[in-house]
């Protein structure tokens, strides 16, 4: 399988926020945000065999992994890193960017499904069967640009009966959006759901790849 890197820091968003990872990032994306921060991963990377990868995860010696990328699912072989990885005893967290089904993920992992709203640019690549295969074990997150961004996220929330199936993060744009003007309309529409900030990139802003 392609890797982009492999790389041990603290987990900067989830409900898992400030706890230590390895994070694998996997190369490859199909889509295109307009704030992605991990242009790098698109096509940098190298071929690792899975027993190469596991390798790597074990000797780094944290029990909590993170899957992501680019976008892990379009590579065959992530079905079978994540089984691996849980029946080695690993806490598996898999971040995925909403355009491809996640039912045939090992159940046991912790799934971040990344919705993306309109500002993304990519809304309309959204596949949301992935709703109907969504459990409290995992998490949909959605990244919020601005007031078209959130009141859209509303709707899918409401449409979709999101709420009760999963854990619903809202997330600000880092640099687009400031994060009391999302806290706020939170406040005031009086909705159950977490805010998010990319702790990582407060404790290193100057650092995009390896945290």
């Amino acid at each position: 399988m392609k890797i982009n890197e492999i790389f041990t820091s603290i987990q900067g968003e989830t409900s898992f926020v400030g706890l230590p990872f390895t994070f694998v990032r996997l190369s490859g994306c199909n889509l295109r945000c307009s704030y992605c921060d991990t242009q790098y991963a698109y096509a940098e990377g190298t071929e690792y065999f899975l027993d190469t990868v596991i390798a790597e995860v074990n000797n780094r010696a944290v029990s909590r992994v993170v899957i992501t990328g680019g976008e892990p699912l379009l590579q065959d072989e992530t079905y079978i890193l994540c089984s691996r990885l849980l029946d080695a005893g690993f806490t598996v967290l898999l971040e995925t960017n909403g355009s491809i089904l996640i039912k045939n993920i090992d159940p046991r992992v912790h799934r971040i499904l990344d919705l993306k709203c309109p500002g993304s640019g990519m809304d309309k690549y959204m596949n949301l069967q992935n709703v109907d295969y969504l459990t409290m074990r995992d998490e949909i997150k959605l990244v919020i640009s601005d007031r078209k961004d959130f009141e859209w996220a509303l709707k899918i929330l409401q449409e979709h009966q999101i709420q009760g199936r999963a854990h619903v993060l809202f997330s600000p744009v880092y640099g687009r959006l400031d994060p009391q003007e999302l806290a706020a309309w939170i406040l005031q529409g009086k909705l159950n759901v977490r805010l998010q900030l990319q702790i990582h990139r407060y404790i290193w802003p100057d650092k995009m790849r390896g945290v």
